[in-house]
């Protein structure tokens, strides 16, 4: 059973630890995976149209984010980039940090999802008469939004989770306060269990919210797909080319 004190304790240290969650492990958040996906957007695009020397570089980047640990990248750029003179607060090396390690698994989500559309429905796109930037837009964008979302959503829900690691680099998010209540009151199991469980509900509200996402994104046979558009704009052209046709060889009769 749980004591009246540790129930008090429990109690007076919800507040201390949404507060920090809701002002910086959600900023933290949010802001990162903006920026990281941007990023990401700009690495796939240089890595798909074979931009020479850039994309070597893409590759390469990608490489070494993936393949260390976020929480080594983290120390480097707070702990280790000072050595070299550049110093900057733990928010703004959080922010770097998690960008960074963001981009390099989101450019690969964005870049199979786009590689993953048909060519034959681009080439279609250029037959009927569609340049690069509508057929990017009204033909590969939107089906390859549908493809990345789930892995996109998977990734903010994991970098909810990964903010708690800023508290390494002086960053007083909700795991700090954490750490700090439990030094205090001497109770790691409870403050640590109340923490846990925070995360846990916003995560599974984020998956439910991902699942209705998923649904609504899913085509419905009501949808009018692109391939569907395409081949309705190809019958038009060929009815126009026709009728051209009929048109020039009535004039050559007369």
């Amino acid at each position: 059973m749980i004591s009246s004190r540790l129930w008090d304790i429990l109690v007076q240290s919800l507040p201390r630890l949404l507060i920090p969650f809701l002002t910086i492990s959600l900023k933290l958040t949010v802001l990162t995976f903006i920026v990281g996906t941007l990023f990401a957007a700009v690495i796939a695009i240089v890595q798909i149209a074979e931009v020479p020397v850039l994309k070597q570089l893409a590759r390469i980047y990608i490489w070494i984010f993936r393949s260390t640990p976020l929480l080594l990248q983290l120390w480097i750029i707070f702990y280790g980039l000072p050595t070299l003179g550049i110093k900057m607060g733990g928010f703004t090396a959080a922010v770097i940090a998690y960008s960074m390690n963001e981009a390099a698994y989101n450019s690969e989500i964005i870049r199979s999802s786009i590689l993953s559309v048909p060519q034959g429905q681009i080439e279609a796109g250029y037959m009927v008469g569609m340049n690069y930037f509508q057929i990017m837009m009204k033909v590969v964008l939107p089906q390859a939004a549908r493809i990345a979302f789930p892995p996109m959503f998977n990734s903010l829900i994991a970098l909810v989770k990964d903010t708690s690691l800023a508290s390494t680099v002086t960053v007083i998010e909700m795991m700090a306060v954490a750490r700090q209540i439990a030094a205090r009151y001497y109770e790691p199991f409870a403050l640590y269990c109340e923490t846990g469980l925070i995360y846990l509900i916003v995560c599974t509200l984020l998956t439910r919210l991902q699942s209705y996402l998923e649904g609504k994104l899913v085509w419905k046979s009501s949808d009018k797909l692109p391939s569907v558009e395409i081949e309705s704009l190809k019958a038009q052209r060929e009815k126009k080319t026709m009728r051209h046709r009929v048109n020039g060889d009535h004039a050559d009769w007369e």
